[in-house]
């Protein structure tokens, strides 16, 4: 019985996020999921879909951490590197896919990744 309600959580977990046009925090999904499960399998489901690739995370200019859909990653290997908007008004989370910010580093440091959070208003608070 465990096994089936934590694979229909992980199911409707990820349903939630690939249908989100924004990112989604721990929150917002837990209020989306009603009492489907606890906030504990919340973590380990999320946990575990970020290790097969299939989301990310971005954390909020509060802070908060956000989950939002991967689209071209493996387990292991993910590939974020483009701009994530933050909405001062509503606190929504965007990725913005199709702008790429070009970063020049020493030749010393080795990057791996970065997370840009650009903050402003939304096209729906505007």
């Amino acid at each position: 019985m465990k096994q089936t309600r934590n694979t229909q959580a992980k199911t409707e977990i990820l349903n939630l996020i690939n249908d989100s046009e924004t990112a989604l925090s721990h929150h917002n999904i837990q209020e989306k999921l009603s009492n489907l499960c606890n906030r504990v399998t919340i973590y380990r489901v999320l946990d575990r879909l970020e290790e097969e690739g299939k989301i990310h995370k971005i954390i909020n200019i509060d802070g908060v951490v956000n989950y939002a859909k991967c689209h071209d990653c493996e387990k292991d290997h993910h590939n974020h590197n483009h701009l994530h908007f933050n909405c001062k008004k509503c606190n929504s989370v965007t990725c913005i896919e199709n702008v790429v910010p070009k970063i020049d580093i020493p030749k010393e440091f080795i990057v791996e990744d970065y997370n840009f959070i650009v903050s402003g208003i939304c096209p729906k608070c505007k």
